[in-house]
C-alpha cells in the first residue's frame, strides 16, 4: 500500500531503506482515486517509534492510504519533542468535524492506573464516542484495547501476577472471519503488558466475539460483530529489536522483569532475538484495511460510517 506520508517525517526515511513504498503529497495528488483516509492516535511516549511501526504495516496492500497523526491535547508528551509534534501531528479539536475510513488506537504505559485516573481519559472517552459517528472501523491496540472495552462495555481489566512479556502461541478461532482469512490455526504475536481482560467478561456481551485467544497469554483479539471494532491485546505490530529494547530498559534501572518468553534462542538474552510474529503482523493490518475499511466504507467520505 503506497502510504501518503509528509517528506520530512522521520518514518519516511527509515521505511524507504527498508523499500517499502511510501508516496509523497505532489505524487498522491495526481492519482485519480479516493485514498482512504486513516487516523492514528497515538498515545505512546515514543512517538516516532510507534507511528513507524504502524506505517511499515499499513503499506502492505494495494491502496491508497491518507494517515493522519494524533496526539492528545489534554497531556504533553515528555518524550517528542514540541516541533515534532507541531509538524506532523494535529489534535482532535482540529479534525473532529471530519469523517475517516479506520482509527488506530495505540497502546499507552499506563495500564497499572485506573482508567479515569489517566489524564487524557476525559478527551479519549470523547473520541471513542465520536469515532462511533465518524469512522467507519476502529483498531484499538493493547491497553487501547483495554480502554475501548471498558469505556463502551465496562469490562473491566485485572492485575496479572507478573508481566505477560514475549511471544507466545495463539489459536485461530474464527478461521471463516475476514480479519483471520489466511491465518494459521497457531501463530505467534508479541505481548508486553501488566494487566489482562478476560473470556468470560466478553461472554457477557453479545456484540463482541473473542476471534484468538492464547493458553498462555489469555485474549488476544476481540472483534465487534458488526466489524466496526477491532481490539488487540498485544502488539504484533512490534519491530524486531522493541521487546528487547524493553528488557534492557528495565534491566539498566533495576526493576523486576524476566526475560521475555520465546524471543532469544533458548531464553538467552545474549542471543539476537528470533522474528516470528512478522507474516501474520501483515495480514492482520491487511485483512483490517481491506474487509472492514476498503470493502465497506462508502466513497463519499462524508456518508461514513
Amino acid at each position: 500500500m503506497p502510504v501518503k506520508i509528509p517528506t520530512t517525517l522521520p518514518a519516511r526515511f527509515i521505511l524507504e531503506r527498508e523499500n517499502i513504498f511510501v508516496m509523497d503529497e505532489e505524487r498522491a495528488a495526481h492519482q485519480d482515486i479516493r485514498a482512504l483516509r486513516v487516523a492514528i492516535l497515538n498515545l505512546m511516549p515514543t512517538k516516532v517509534i510507534t507511528e513507524t511501526q504502524l506505517l511499515r504495516l499499513l503499506s502492505n496492500s494495494a491502496l491508497q492510504v491518507d494517515v493522519t497523526l494524533i496526539h492528545t491535547a489534554s497531556y504533553e508528551s515528555k518524550n517528542t519533542s514540541a516541533e515534532h509534534l507541531l509538524k506532523h501531528y494535529v489534535t482532535f479539536d482540529e479534525i473532529k468535524r471530519e469523517k475517516f475510513d479506520g482509527l488506530i488506537v495505540t497502546g499507552a504505559p499506563v495500564e497499572q492506573m485506573p482508567f479515569e485516573q489517566v489524564d487524557y481519559w476525559d478527551e479519549l472517552t470523547k473520541i471513542f464516542d465520536w469515532a462511533e459517528t465518524n469512522v467507519e472501523s476502529t483498531f484499538n491496540i493493547c491497553w487501547g484495547a483495554q480502554a475501548a472495552l471498558y469505556h463502551k462495555y465496562k469490562i473491566p481489566k485485572y492485575d496479572l501476577p507478573r508481566k505477560m512479556f514475549g511471544v507466545f502461541e495463539h489459536q485461530n478461532l474464527a478461521p471463516n472471519e475476514n480479519l483471520l482469512r489466511g491465518f494459521d490455526d497457531i501463530f505467534l504475536a508479541p505481548h508486553s503488558r501488566h494487566t489482562e481482560i478476560r473470556g468470560e467478561d466478553i461472554a457477557k456481551i453479545d456484540e463482541i466475539q473473542v476471534l484468538s485467544e492464547s493458553k498462555e497469554a489469555g485474549v488476544y483479539i476481540v472483534g465487534s460483530k458488526d466489524g466496526r471494532h477491532i481490539y488487540v491485546t498485544g502488539h504484533s505490530e512490534y519491530d524486531p529489536l522493541t521487546l528487547k529494547a524493553e528488557y534492557d530498559r528495565d534491566v539498566n534501572k533495576g526493576l523486576p522483569i524476566h526475560v521475555p518468553k520465546n524471543y532469544y534462542p533458548n531464553d538467552d538474552p545474549t542471543q539476537i532475538p528470533n522474528v516470528r510474529w512478522r507474516g501474520h503482523a501483515n495480514l492482520l493490518f491487511s485483512n483490517w484495511l481491506n474487509y472492514y475499511v476498503y470493502q465497506v466504507t462508502p466513497y463519499d467520505v462524508n456518508e461514513i460510517p
